[in-house]
């Protein structure tokens, strides 16, 4: 939008008012009147060259247009595409919200429920992160309309004792406070046929009422003194108040008005009590359409507030147990970290392996698009696989030469540990299968791996990730007895072993992993950067285009070069000649 002067800023509201003012009429089905106001606020927006709110016009004169003769749809549809082709120019949620509410309208209209059900949560999904012209109660109560099998031609104005179950319907499943509040202010506000509601929790340690909902404003949490303004007045009170004129009562801060260019007219503010009849924070409605708060609002929004104190209170509830998940998480993830750290504290020769082990069983995981509990198991079966080399003696573990018969039998004991180690830790039903995942790391999949011999499907999925990660960091490690292996080498050991020792589907997925990703992990060995100019290049190719690349006599200058860069930062520097 351009820059506006104080004129344009008047103007802009006025469009404004008289968007607020269709819906208004949309609710009682005066679709014309709706529709002149939308006009109206269109020329406006137009001299002002707001295309955000251009788009908002375009998509509810579609959206009218059909809901005056469903003959209408192809006009309809052109109106809301236009529409849709301004929101996506102007990149405003807002204008996003109310083209996915038309496109819905339109799909609902034409039966096509499962598209309308599509928009229509799209569109609520905007409404959670803006929601200027409190659109969240029409999208609501259109979603519940759909999914009941209602007509297209219901209202959208609710009864306020319809309005009272649905608040009750809403707020039962929600555990997300944020998401809760609003959608108590907004069918609050439908229910009393107010403009504006406010739901305020009040924070006892602090002292402080606060909530992240005030609908018309930003989207922004509001915190202040509990014993500030009219809020603060009801909760320390109890009292309910219903003033008929704002500007008159000394309680009520003007300053709010003046900063946001809303004026308040007429206030309903009451205490929200638990079952105890604690009060735990308080509803602020404002500006009751067509005249002032009654005694039935007053009734209302006491019922209202039955049901809204116990989801708010089951809400925190769940907030604090989440907390807790949390923090024992966090707890047992530090507790896998220190024990993966105290191998590389007993032997120096592979530090870090562990975790680059960790990091390439990610990469095939997030390659094979795994679910992200599964994923997890298996990142912390990565960083455990190994802890039963704890167990193995030093003169083992430590020794830089080749290993004799006897000494490579020990050794491989390690996995047992492991397994012995793992079991005794108390895990969760969702973590047991780390032990089993962290302990078949050495199997083969011809059943020929140790410790206990499984082969092919009897090997657990996440232990077969685990063994290509294994041996490909194994052999692509620097020792202090060997350098690493030339990489065409390392690719044809996973290539020739698979179905014998690996699983083939993984190797495959495994070597379409793009090499920019390969090389960070390189990276952790030596700490250097990789340049995001390199990153970029490395990105385009994966591990079997440097296999090809490598092993093609008649390889173009441009794929030679790919492989110098990849070697230059696996062997820490350009390797010009073929590699055996």
């Amino acid at each position: 939008m351009k820059q506006v002067t104080k004129t344009d800023e008047n103007l802009l509201q006025d469009g404004k008012n008289l968007v607020k003012a269709a819906l208004l009429l949309l609710e009682d089905k005066n679709y014309e009147e709706a529709k002149n106001k939308f006009v109206n606020a269109q020329v406006i927006f137009t001299g002002l060259n707001a295309s955000e709110y251009i788009s908002i016009c375009l998509s509810m004169i579609g959206l009218i247009e059909y809901s005056l003769d469903r003959k209408n749809y192809t006009k309809a549809l052109s109106l809301i595409n236009d529409g849709a082709y301004m929101a996506k120019f102007s990149k405003n949620i807002t204008a996003n919200l109310f083209n996915e509410f038309a496109l819905g309208s339109l799909d609902f209209g034409e039966k096509n429920n499962s598209l309308a059900i599509i928009h229509y949560n799209n569109a609520r999904n905007f409404a959670q992160e803006s929601d200027e012209f409190s659109m969240l109660g029409y999208i609501l109560t259109r979603l519940k309309q759909v999914k009941n099998g209602m007509d297209f031609t219901m209202p959208l104005k609710s009864d306020p004792l319809v309005s009272l179950v649905k608040i009750g319907q809403s707020i039962s499943a929600l555990t997300d406070i944020d998401v809760l509040l609003k959608v108590i202010a907004e069918e609050t506000k439908t229910a009393i046929q107010a403009d504006r509601c406010t739901v305020f929790l009040w924070d006892k340690e602090k002292n402080e009422l606060w909530s992240k909902i005030a609908l018309g404003m930003e989207n922004q949490e509001i915190r202040f003194p509990a014993d500030k303004g009219l809020a603060g007045y009801v909760v320390q009170t109890g009292e309910t108040l219903n003033i008929a004129d704002a500007y008159t009562d000394p309680r009520f801060n003007k300053e709010v008005d003046s900063k946001s260019g809303y004026k308040t007219r007429t206030i309903l503010c009451m205490p929200i009590k638990n079952n105890n009849q604690e009060i735990i924070g308080a509803f602020q409605v404002l500006n009751k359409h067509n005249g002032l708060f009654t005694k039935s609002d007053e009734d209302l929004l006491t019922a209202i507030g039955g049901s809204a104190s116990i989801a708010l209170e089951n809400a925190q509830l769940f907030q604090q147990q989440q907390e807790l998940y949390r923090e024992q998480k966090e707890l047992f993830n530090s507790f896998i970290n220190t024990l993966a750290a105290s191998i590389d504290a007993r032997d120096k020769i592979t530090a870090g392996h562990s975790l680059r082990v960790k990091l390439y069983s990610m990469l095939i995981a997030d390659q094979l698009n795994l679910d992200d509990k599964f994923k997890e198991i298996i990142e912390k079966a990565a960083a455990l696989h190994d802890i039963g080399k704890i167990g193995i003696r030093d003169s083992v573990l430590q020794k830089e030469g080749k290993l004799t018969p006897e000494e490579y039998k020990h050794i491989q004991e390690h996995v047992r540990i492991t397994h012995n180690i793992l079991d005794k830790i108390y895990m969760s039903d969702d973590f047991k299968m780390i032990t089993e995942i962290a302990c078949s790391h050495h199997e083969k999949y011809d059943g020929t791996g140790y410790y206990r011999h499984l082969k092919g499907e009897d090997i657990p999925y996440g232990g077969r990730i685990l063994a290509v990660s294994d041996v490909f960091d194994a052999i692509t490690s620097r020792r202090h007895y060997r350098d690493k292996m030339p990489i065409a080498n390392v690719i044809n050991i996973l290539i020739k072993d698979s179905g014998t020792h690996f699983d083939k589907s993984i190797v495959d997925e495994f070597l379409k992993i793009s090499t920019d990703k390969i090389v960070k992990v390189f990276l952790t060995e030596n700490h250097n950067n990789l340049t995001d100019a390199d990153s970029e290049t490395l990105s385009h190719y994966n591990l079997r285009d440097i296999f090809n690349f490598i092993n093609d006599e008649n390889a173009a200058e441009e794929q030679k070069n790919i492989v110098n860069l990849f070697n230059y930062y696996y062997q820490g520097k350009i390797d010009d000649s073929n590699e055996d």
